[in-house]
């Protein structure tokens, strides 16, 4: 997907089309996390929708829960989502920077093994 680096960097459109291809996965990815997260505290935590929306934005955005939960299974789900949330988020930042980090990289040369030379 992406050049080596003795190819030569990928012009303004490629590159526009790979931030736009990585943004629109990782925003999927966001996304689903999110319906999962409104499904999950809505079915098991028993919250109205508003409420479910409120809590699983707040987990996938790092804030925490807002509203209490009353029985075990829905606090084993928010412990779980909870985890998967973390994992997801920084899965989707990475997804996105990496056509950015990538062509940084690439413009400037930077050979990242250049530390580790055998002399």
């Amino acid at each position: 997907m992406l050049e080596h680096r003795n190819s030569r960097l990928a012009s303004t459109k490629q590159f526009r089309h790979r931030l736009l291809k990585t943004g629109l996965f990782s925003l999927f990815m966001f996304g689903t996390s999110l319906a999962i997260g409104i499904c999950g505290y809505h079915y098991i935590a028993g919250l109205r929708w508003v409420d479910s929306f409120l809590n699983a934005s707040m987990i996938l955005g790092g804030m925490g829960p807002v509203d209490a939960l009353k029985n075990d299974t829905s606090k084993i789900f928010a412990g779980c989502y909870s985890l998967f949330s973390g994992v997801a988020f920084l899965s989707s930042s990475a997804i996105f920077l990496t056509p950015i980090l990538h062509r940084f990289l690439h413009k400037f040369h930077i050979d990242p093994d250049e530390g580790e030379r055998k002399e």
